[in-house]
């Protein structure tokens, strides 16, 4: 299947998962759980998982799917998977649960290790980012037409910063105040990563955990926006790890800020 087409299927199954958020969300009754690595789970997580499940697997039967709210594959199934979808129903659930609108979905296509296809919808603002290697990238506000968005390109002035709204801590404090002169934007999910890719910041860094499907979808946006999402050697972010845990990471566009030089030395 062409990747045009898994795009617009994968975006209707996002809208309709969000659809299902909204609900909850507007109904005040989460039903609030607290999983094993004490992150929340609420109906709408479940909702959303069920609705994304069943869509790609009618959609591409003979592709497989991790998501973070299924049984989780072994590796030693899933090591052989050269192709598979790496779904987040609901990326942001603390900031679903503050109900500040800062959650979303996530959808990616994973090909060897690299998410070559992405869709990040936030049901409540109403916006889709989407993209997919040799076709763009794009956000769509409502049911206004997409536009066409790439990262910004930095030559020295001010930073701009995108940081996490609900994972700030010691050693991104450290960094920033290694910069200087920057402007920050607190931001939760992975609306973060696409603020870099569509030229809003120049520089996401995320020193604290994040597991794969967190970021798998917004980082194939970021590289079709022409920006790079790597750990903090410079080594691109790879995907079906034995430890889905991401490492530390930074968010950059093209040309990138130079942060490695204000990393803390060992």
């Amino acid at each position: 299947m062409k990747f045009d087409r898994l795009v617009t299927e994968a975006i209707a199954i996002a809208l309709k998962a969000g659809e299902a958020i909204l609900a909850v969300y507007n109904s005040g009754d989460f039903n609030i759980e607290i999983k094993g690595d004490d992150s929340p789970l609420t109906r709408a997580d479940i909702a959303a998982n069920d609705i994304i499940v069943h869509g790609l697997a009618q959609l591409t039967p003979a592709i497989p799917i991790l998501s973070e709210e299924s049984r989780q594959t072994p590796y030693e199934e899933r090591k052989d998977w050269t192709t598979f979808w790496l779904v987040d129903p609901l990326d942001g659930t603390k900031e679903f649960i503050k109900r500040n609108g800062e959650f979303t979905v996530n959808i990616a296509l994973i090909e060897n290790g690299e998410p070559v296809l992405g869709v990040v919808y936030a049901p409540v603002l109403k916006r889709s980012y989407f993209a997919a290697r040799g076709h763009g990238a794009f956000v769509q506000e409502d049911t206004h037409p997409a536009t066409q968005i790439k990262v910004a390109a930095y030559d020295k002035g001010r930073l701009k910063v995108v940081a996490s709204r609900s994972h700030a801590g010691p050693d991104l404090q450290e960094f920033l105040d290694n910069i200087g002169g920057y402007d920050v934007v607190s931001m939760g999910s992975s609306l973060k990563l696409c603020l870099v890719a569509e030229g809003k910041a120049h520089l996401y860094p995320r020193l604290g955990p994040t597991m794969e499907w967190d970021t798998a979808a917004a980082h194939a946006i970021v590289n079709v926006a022409g920006g790079q999402v790597t750990d903090l050697s410079g080594k691109p972010l790879s995907y079906n790890k034995e430890n889905l845990l991401n490492p530390y990471f930074m968010v950059a566009g093209d040309p990138p800020y130079p942060w490695q030089n204000h990393l803390r030395r060992p």
